[in-house]
C-alpha cells in the first residue's frame, strides 16, 4: 500500500479533479446533445428516462452501451494524466533537487527511483493507447497525438514561457476526447469547452508558477512570471481567465442550455474572480488555496450543474 501511495503522490492524483469533470461534460454532451426534434430514451429495467423535444425522432441508448464507454473514458483520463505527471517528475528531477519547494518530491527524496518513474510512464502510456483501441478507430488513431501533447509539455519550460498554454492544451483534450469517444466525430460545442479548459488551466498555472519566479530565472527556465515578473504575469492570468469565461458563455449560448447551466457559469466565473483576489504580487501565501482548492471546486461544481442541465 505504501508503494501505491507513493505513486499516487508522484502523479498528484488529487489534481485529476481539474480535467475529469470536463471530460464527464464532454461524455454527457456526446450522449444527449442532439438537434431539436429528437427524443432520447434510456431503458433501465422497466424505467424509461426521456428527454423530449418534438418527438419526431427517437434514439434509444442502452445502459450496457454507456457504462463501458464511460469506464474507458475514465481509464484514459487516469492513464494519460499519470503518464504525463510521472514523465514531468522524471524529466525535472535535477531541477526539483535544487528547488527547496520541490526537493521533497518522490524522485529527489529517493522514495521512487528515476528509472521506476520512467517505466511507470511507459506502462501508463501503453495502457492509454490500448484503452483507446476499445473505444473507436478515431480515438485510437489520435492517441499518439494526445500523448505527444501531454508528454511534450514537460520539455517546454526549457525553451518557451508559453509552457502554461501547452499544459492547458493537454488538459483541454479532456472534453473533446470524451465527446469523440461517444460520437466519433468533432463538433463545435465540445471544442468550446476545450477552449474553456485551455484558457482556465493556463491562467491558474501562471498563478502557481509565481512561487518559482526567482528559481526559474536562476536556472534559465522559462515561465510567464520569470519573463514578465509577478505583477504582469497576474495580468496575463486575468486575461486568460476572461477568455475562459467568454468561452464558457459562448458554449452556453451555442448549446442553448437552461437555467442550471447558467447558475454553474456564474459560480465558475465567481471562483475565477475569487482566486485572483487571493493572490497578490507581494503576497503568495494563498497560492495553493487559489490553485487547488478554488479551481478544484470550480471544476466539480460547474460539471454538476452542466450535467444536471443536460439530464433534466
Amino acid at each position: 500500500m505504501s508503494a501505491v501511495k507513493n505513486y499516487l503522490s508522484l502523479i498528484k492524483f488529487s489534481h485529476t479533479v481539474f480535467a475529469l469533470p470536463f471530460a464527464l461534460i464532454g461524455f454527457f454532451i456526446g450522449l444527449f446533445y442532439y438537434p431539436e426534434g429528437v427524443e432520447i430514451v434510456i431503458p433501465f429495467q422497466n424505467i424509461k428516462f426521456e428527454k423530449e423535444f418534438f418527438n419526431s425522432m427517437q434514439i434509444t441508448i442502452e445502459w450496457e452501451d454507456i457504462l463501458p464507454k464511460l469506464l474507458y473514458v475514465l481509464l484514459c483520463m487516469v492513464f494519460a494524466r499519470s503518464a504525463a505527471m510521472a514523465f514531468n517528475r522524471y524529466l525535472d528531477r535535477s531541477f526539483d533537487t535544487q528547488n527547496p519547494r520541490t526537493a521533497i518530491r518522490e524522485i529527489p527524496a529517493g522514495i521512487i527511483s528515476a528509472n521506476s518513474a520512467l517505466l511507470f510512464t511507459i506502462i501508463m502510456s501503453a495502457l492509454f493507447i490500448i484503452t483507446t483501441f476499445f473505444i473507436n478507430t478515431l480515438c485510437f488513431a489520435l492517441s499518439p497525438v494526445a500523448l505527444l501533447v501531454v508528454l511534450g509539455y514537460s520539455f517546454t519550460k526549457r525553451f518557451t514561457p508559453l509552457c502554461h498554454l501547452v499544459l492547458g492544451l493537454g488538459l483541454s483534450l479532456a472534453p473533446i476526447g470524451a465527446y469523440l469517444a461517444v460520437t466519433g466525430k468533432f463538433e463545435v460545442l465540445p471544442i468550446l469547452f476545450s477552449f474553456t479548459v485551455l484558457f482556465w488551466v493556463s491562467g491558474f498555472d501562471i498563478i502557481y508558477a509565481l512561487q518559482d519566479e526567482e528559481f526559474d530565472k536562476k536556472y534559465k527556465l522559462k515561465s510567464i512570471p520569470a519573463w514578465l515578473g509577478k505583477s504582469k504575469a497576474l495580468r496575463v492570468s486575468e486575461v486568460l481567465h476572461v477568455l475562459s469565461a467568454l468561452c464558457i458563455i459562448a458554449a452556453g449560448w451555442y448549446g442553448s442550455f437552461g437555467t442550471s447551466y447558467w447558475i454553474g457559469v456564474c459560480l465558475f466565473i465567481g471562483l475565477l474572480i475569487y482566486q485572483h483576489l487571493l493572490v497578490k504580487p507581494d503576497d503568495l501565501s494563498k497560492v495553493n488555496m487559489a490553485f487547488f482548492t478554488t479551481n478544484g471546486i470550480a471544476s466539480v461544481v460547474f460539471a454538476v450543474f452542466v450535467i444536471t442541465d443536460i439530464l433534466l
